[in-house]
């Protein structure tokens, strides 16, 4: 069958064959979803009975039937996008640098800090549901053996939820997986500029901030960018486990708040609809994030 073919042409048919069960996985998985949300934002459906045409009914309610419910839920994914994205970026950062050092037993240390990282969400989650428990939990014993009798109730309180949270990106899969990358960019760093740095005096500030930053400037986008999709878009997990969007909704990210209407109240149609909000707002920021990088990052 490929006797009349190119050698070009069998290398390129090769290479699909290898990329087949990728291609149609995301077929199936990602894309075919996408494209079914999509459709069944302009429906009206409960699951029961057959899809009913909407037109834009769904996107009507979203914007301007909910009062301030959905912009509530967005104001909420935003603040937790920042503080997730800055918590996991800058801890992967530091845990990189330490890695980075010459040190007996590093690869121990680089196991230890990517642990936590191939536990499951969930299971993470409910591991530290029971830490942060305001009566029982280990972490308020430990303040109050320090002398703070009047222990943060962290999982019920519209404030300390956040800090919490924010504590718990440090353990999340994106920390790790983000660590990882940075400690082999790290390694490509041209240890030529660091040699001269020392001869003009430089001290370590100096060093990080005018070599080390500027070289892993393409990494830095990259990690960025994937930290923020998934605090968009797979805060779910984490969340629903954690405080089920509580406390009175004041962590009911647009995933949840998907989740909820979908599987909640079977509202298919207006939950579809939420979800390709989620998808454009998702695209809009990366756009942005690469717009905004153009003349920060040095390839």
């Amino acid at each position: 069958m490929f006797k009349n073919l190119s050698k070009s042409k069998k290398d390129t048919i090769v290479a699909y064959m290898f990329l087949s069960p990728w291609i149609i996985g995301f077929i199936l998985f990602t894309g075919g979803p996408i494209i079914g949300s999509f459709v069944l934002s302009f429906m009206k459906w409960n699951m029961l009975g057959a899809p009913k045409f909407a037109g834009l009914d769904n996107y009507h309610s979203i914007f301007f039937g909910d009062g301030t419910y959905f912009y509530d839920s967005l104001r909420i994914t935003f603040v937790f996008t920042s503080i997730s994205v800055a918590v996991t970026l800058f801890s992967s950062l530091i845990l990189a640098l330490i890695l980075n050092f010459k040190a007996r037993f590093i690869s121990v240390f680089q196991f230890i800090y990517f642990l936590p990282s191939v536990l499951p969400t969930v299971v993470m989650a409910s591991v530290f549901k029971i830490i942060l428990n305001k009566e029982s939990g280990i972490l308020n014993y430990g303040l109050y053996l320090l002398g703070i009798t009047n222990a943060p109730n962290w999982l019920n309180d519209p404030f300390w939820v956040f800090v919490a949270l924010g504590i718990i990106s440090i353990f999340s899969f994106s920390t790790g997986q983000m660590m990882l990358i940075f400690y082999a960019s790290l390694k490509e760093v041209s240890t030529e500029l660091y040699e001269a740095s020392n001869i003009d005096g430089a001290n370590f500030l100096q060093k990080f901030v005018h070599i080390t930053i500027p070289s892993i400037s393409p990494i830095i986008l990259f990690n960025l960018v994937i930290s923020t999709i998934s605090a968009l878009g797979g805060s779910f997990a984490l969340i629903y486990a954690l405080t089920s969007g509580g406390p009175a909704k004041a962590t009911e990210v647009l995933s949840l708040n998907i989740y909820t209407n979908a599987f909640g109240y079977f509202n298919m149609g207006y939950a579809s609809a939420l979800a390709v909000i989620l998808f454009f707002i998702i695209s809009f920021v990366t756009i942005i994030q690469f717009k905004i990088s153009k003349n920060r990052v040095h390839y």
